[in-house]
């Protein structure tokens, strides 16, 4: 018994209507979506005049620098009350007046520090410094120099005529007088007749701050007091 002869499509052939009924249906789905959108189009590069809007827009009231103070502090006036310059001027006098016044017992401790030669035989007494010439105690000595003013000394003690002597002598000096009578008396009404102030009126006036304004002394003319003064050659 002959078998029958199979189809060209082979076992594939049922498939074909299959294949041929999905192949339509792709083609009607295709026929129904929409066209393709074209590209997007490029943003177009913004424009000059877009950009300087754009800037003032965003520095709108902003206020440019000030070149020539550029990295400087504004300097603010201080004020100040009528009460605190009172105190800065007292301050500033106060500090003043203090410096001077170093100054000046400095000035006169130096001067008072100069050599003086002395002699005292126990009735005549005379000093001068170093570097006055002695042609000057000479005359001093005789009497010769107009007595420009005195002081007379009786009855103080010795730490009143010892600050007495030294406003005298410093008062006479700045008037620019140049020779001044010391009266210290002879010591008759002091207790054993000793002429305390005499020794001491010698020691002041070579050493101390009366010293600072003598240039030299001798014991006076018997006229002018004798024993009991002595005549002072202020310094210039």
């Amino acid at each position: 018994m002959k078998a029958k002869k199979k189809g060209r499509g082979g076992p594939f052939e049922a498939l074909l209507p299959l294949k041929r009924d999905l192949e339509k249906k792709e083609r009607e789905s295709a026929s129904r979506k929409p066209p393709p959108s074209p590209p997007a189009r490029p943003l177009a590069p913004t424009e000059p005049e877009d950009e300087v809007l754009s800037f003032h827009r965003l520095f709108a009231g902003v206020a440019p620098l000030d070149r020539s103070r550029a990295g400087r502090v504004p300097r603010q006036r201080v004020e100040r009350s009528a009460a605190a310059e009172h105190a800065s001027r007292h301050r500033a006098e106060t500090e003043r007046a203090e410096a001077q016044a170093v100054h000046e017992r400095l000035r006169t401790l130096v001067e008072a520090t100069a050599r003086f030669e002395l002699t005292d035989d126990g009735e005549h007494v005379e000093g001068r410094r170093v570097d006055v010439p002695v042609t000057e105690l000479r005359r001093l000595r005789r009497g010769l120099l107009p007595i420009d003013g005195r002081v007379d000394l009786h009855g103080s003690t010795v730490d009143e005529a010892r600050v007495r002597l030294e406003v005298f002598l410093r008062t006479m000096r700045t008037r620019g007088e140049r020779c001044v009578l010391v009266i210290h008396g002879k010591g008759r009404n002091s207790a054993g007749g000793v002429a305390v102030l005499r020794g001491e009126v010698s020691a002041w006036l070579s050493q101390g701050a009366s010293s600072a304004h003598v240039a030299a002394f001798t014991t006076a003319r018997r006229e002018d007091g004798g024993e009991g003064a002595m005549y002072v050659l202020l310094r210039r």
